[in-house]
């Protein structure tokens, strides 16, 4: 694996500081079957980009989380044409950095990476549960002819009979996915964004107890107010402080083993969207292994 310095990687870490990584994070900017607005090739350039200006120092947990941590960046590579193949050889990168006991996280891209990323955790775990931000269900078996769709990106996940999932911010769902869903209630559970006010955390927190957990974080989750810099972006969906209490409570009493974030269609000039994604990015690695 090939690593850029540090200092041009991910939050732009001074290349005099030295560390053991225990983060790879590997930027996979797939954009092939978007449906509106296009962009998220350059998704993850933006976000390493937009990390250098983050603040290292986290006042929530009242330390420098990256020096405890460990952060390295892949140095980006060639993405096959073909999804089938591009989705391949994210599931071979995954696979490695997991072979050398690292925790990877993905910058997409579209959220067709998901069935990609996750393909090693499937085969190494028996039962993984897949925890879902996103405005969309992604539960289609195919959209516009492309089973890879990252309309169906959550149908490709759910091929896989270990995979539970559960769902936060979802407000848009199509009549052809409901046979589905109805069929596997007893391995899906949908945090709807019109339950917003009603959401029982109690009973998220029992759901992903001791659990296994893949994160996957489709960036219009978010509500459209503080992220239009999305390919599909929803009203109606989460806001910050939420956001994080929910991956606080996965992070406290599950294991998560792997993230991917995606959907960010960067808008020229609006840095802070960016800004946010890189932020987000700081904070669910900070409360993946400092908050417990």
């Amino acid at each position: 694996m090939k690593y850029i310095s540090n200092k041009n990687g991910f939050l732009g870490i001074d290349n005099k500081f030295n560390f053991k990584e225990k983060v790879v994070v590997v930027p996979f900017g797939l954009e092939k079957t978007v449906s509106y607005g296009g962009g998220t090739k350059n998704g993850p350039k933006e976000i390493i980009k937009a990390s250098h200006q983050v603040e290292l120092y986290d006042e929530e947990l009242n330390c420098e989380p990256y020096k405890r941590i460990g952060i390295k960046t892949l140095k980006p590579f060639k993405i096959n044409k073909d999804i089938k193949k591009a989705l391949k050889k994210i599931s071979s990168v995954n696979e490695e950095i997991l072979n050398k006991k690292l925790f990877p996280i993905t910058f997409g891209g579209e959220h067709s990476i998901t069935p990609g990323c996750i393909a090693p955790f499937v085969k190494r775990y028996k039962k993984l549960c897949l925890l879902h931000f996103d405005a969309h269900a992604d539960l289609r078996e195919s959209y516009n002819g492309e089973k890879f769709s990252h309309a169906s990106a959550i149908k490709r996940c759910l091929d896989y009979n270990n995979v539970s999932l559960i769902s936060f911010g979802i407000r848009n769902i199509s009549k052809s996915e409901l046979p589905f869903l109805k069929k596997n209630l007893h391995r899906i559970n949908i945090f709807w964004a019109k339950d917003k006010s009603k959401w029982n955390l109690k009973k998220f927190k029992r759901l992903i107890k001791n659990k296994t957990v893949y994160l996957t974080f489709d960036v219009d989750g978010l509500d459209s107010s503080i992220m239009p810099a999305t390919g599909t972006p929803e009203p109606g969906g989460l806001l910050w402080d939420e956001t994080l209490n929910i991956i606080k409570i996965a992070a406290k009493n599950s294991n998560i083993v792997g993230v991917d974030i995606n959907e960010l269609a960067p808008i020229k000039g609006f840095n802070s969207y960016n800004f946010l994604v890189a932020k987000l990015a700081y904070k669910i690695l900070s409360y993946k292994f400092l908050y417990k």
